[in-house]
């Protein structure tokens, strides 16, 4: 073999090791991102409070979800900034009124909703055509409310939703600032929180807005981690690459249970997929809505919030989710899966 030959051989030797290298460093990346540019959970920022729970959990309709989201606002002593994507309960409408004559309360719609709260001095909504999708409070910079549930009779009385409080500064400022921008008109976009993991009373909290701290890809990491389980009930799930993560894991011998919202049957669910691969999956029971976007990892780690799995909510919406690695706040999310999963059957 000539010399130069020899060359070209090493040559496409080396470019061989090159791809095949970054290929497994891309998959390492991709599967463990924020492990890899993020602290360690010993040096996340922490917060410890007292308090009779870590976070406080309610599932509509089961639970006066509106009667507890009252009750929180009524006990706020500065401030009350909301961000709900409707608000067509009249008790929660007055009750911010009345708060306005104690606190400062401002409140942000979604523009197909804002005649409902137009007469309202301290109401503001969004300008695009996308949603502000977002159902979440903020109180005193101390504590947040958020969840699926918006504040509506179908919201609280009807559908199946969640809700999750917890009693953090840490939080509270990550809301606070997303609240800000979009009080000053900046939606659908906005600068990313510098810290988004915190431990809270030794448990890791993680919070993220979409669009900017990209939803999709946080669940997908979420999703990765799975070992042993993956339950989940949303209304919405048409994001292809959630729903290829969920099918890898299965592939893995991850157990995979879901419930989907029936009225949300089309040829872009991601129900189709599942359902040719056999996973154990349904079409929800509830003759309004099931309108949670959950999902429970090993029975460990909760992901929630205003987030369905979809392009839009990635990309285009205002939305919010928390991932909750908290196996008591967990089996309180399984035991609300297996109420769904069970009327799904009847």
């Amino acid at each position: 073999m000539k010399a130069k030959d020899k060359w070209k051989l090493v040559a496409a030797l080396l470019v061989i090791v090159v791809v095949l290298n970054w290929a497994t460093f891309s998959d390492l990346w991709r599967n463990n991102k924020d492990k890899l540019t993020g602290s360690s959970v010993a040096e996340l920022p922490e917060e410890r409070h007292e308090s009779t729970a870590d976070a406080f959990v309610y599932f509509c309709p089961s639970d006066d979800c509106d009667g507890e989201l009252i009750a929180w606002i009524d006990a706020a002593e500065e401030y009350v900034h909301c961000a709900l994507f409707e608000v067509g309960l009249e008790n929660v409408r007055a009750k911010l009124v009345e708060k306005s004559s104690e606190v400062d309360v401002k409140l942000i719609v979604d523009n197909r909703y804002y005649d409902d709260v137009s007469e309202l001095d301290f109401a503001r909504h969004d300008n695009r055509s996308s949603l502000m999708h977002n159902k979440f409070c903020v109180l005193d910079g101390k504590a947040v409310w958020t969840g699926s549930m918006n504040p509506t009779s179908r919201g609280a009385y009807h559908n199946n939703n969640n809700a999750v409080f917890y009693q953090s500064v840490l939080l509270a400022d990550n809301y606070e600032a997303e609240f800000q921008e979009m009080w000053s008109g900046t939606f659908g976009k906005g600068d990313r929180n510098d810290v988004t993991s915190f431990t809270i009373n030794n448990k890791t909290v993680e919070q993220y807005f979409c669009p900017e701290d990209w939803c999709a890809n946080k669940l997908i990491y979420a999703l990765n981690d799975a070992e042993e389980s993956i339950y989940f009930m949303t209304f919405s799930f048409t994001h292809d690459e959630v729903g290829a993560a969920v099918l890898d894991r299965a592939t893995d011998g991850v157990v995979v249970r879901g419930v989907f919202e029936k009225s949300q049957n089309n040829k872009y669910t991601e129900k189709i997929k599942f359902d040719n691969a056999g996973l154990d999956v349904t079409w929800d029971g509830n003759s309004a809505n099931m309108h949670h976007k959950v999902f429970i990892i090993d029975e460990k780690v909760v992901v929630t919030g205003s987030f369905n799995p979809s392009k839009n909510g990635d990309t285009r919406n205002d939305e919010n989710m928390l991932i909750i690695h908290d196996p008591a706040v967990a089996a309180l999310y399984v035991e609300e899966f297996e109420r769904v999963w069970a009327e799904a059957q009847d």
